[in-house]
């Protein structure tokens, strides 16, 4: 492990937070609820989304409509996730950096979320012209399959972090 990255996680492990979160006794398994809950409201719209951009529901829904009505509980689900992950992982961040699937994990973790802003400040951007489209064009499809790829993959290396 890089020495930067070790001295950031020590730092990080022996804030407040990070003894709150190892010593109160409800706190850890309240967090991992609220972290869980947080997962669902960032992964179930995003999915649903990519799946209106792969084609499915192009009949009963255009692009823009999906995107105002999903994407902001994302966003809501994105800031819930975030704060808890970085409160779960101040229990022993150095313990969970030397689990195998942490790089796995957070390297995912770091496509997943650069896709969003490439995505939407790339092709997002003339949507207009393709909101209503049966097919949307392939840069959009490609965006929805690494959205779809990597919060699965996010999912997976979060649950063998935990178990592992």
């Amino acid at each position: 492990m890089p020495e930067l990255l070790h001295l950031v996680l020590a730092w990080l492990q022996g804030t407040a937070l990070g003894q709150t979160v190892r010593t109160a006794e409800y706190v850890y398994p309240i967090l991992e609820a609220v972290h869980i809950i947080g997962i669902a409201l960032l992964v179930g719209p995003a999915f649903t989304f990519d799946l209106r951009l792969l084609g499915l529901g192009h009949r009963v829904v255009a692009v823009t409509s999906a995107a105002r009505a999903l994407l902001p509980i994302s966003h809501v689900g994105m800031v819930v996730a975030v704060a808890t992950g970085i409160a779960l992982l101040s229990a022993q961040p150095l313990v969970v950096a030397g689990v195998g699937a942490a790089p796995w994990k957070f390297g995912l973790l770091l496509v997943a979320v650069l896709n969003v802003p490439v995505f939407h400040y790339g092709i997002y951007r003339s949507v207009d012209s393709w909101a209503d489209a049966v097919v949307t064009p392939f840069a959009a499809r490609i965006a929805a399959g690494v959205s779809l790829l990597t919060w699965t993959g996010v999912i997976f290396g979060g649950r063998l972090l935990a178990y592992t």
